[in-house]
């Protein structure tokens, strides 16, 4: 598995992009039933990896390490280094969560 550094040193988002991990999909309900892969959600929310330089005279909000929520069909998906990531312009996400 690669660390957070690593991806940052291979994948460099450009323009406004970010390059999101997106949080693992629930396995059970709040009340313990187990969720079957078919019927898990897409998550909505994930953490910053790495951030473009952003457009002239608009700088990105988002920073490395941010979890943030975002539109469910939001990103392209793609697979780095065997993980599953987002990348996606900044003004697809919504919130950066506290």
């Amino acid at each position: 598995m690669s660390t957070l550094a690593e991806i940052q040193v291979s994948v460099q988002p450009l323009a406004d992009r970010v390059l999101v991990e997106p949080a693992q999909a629930e396995e059970k309900t709040a009340f313990g039933i187990i969720i079957p892969d078919t019927a898990k959600e897409k998550p909505q929310r994930g953490t910053v990896l790495a951030v473009g330089p952003g457009k002239k005279d608009e700088p990105l909000t988002v920073k490395v390490g941010d979890t943030v929520l975002y539109g469910k069909y939001s990103g392209t998906e793609l697979t780095h280094d065997g993980k599953d990531v987002l990348i996606m312009r900044e003004s697809d996400i919504y919130a950066v969560l506290g």
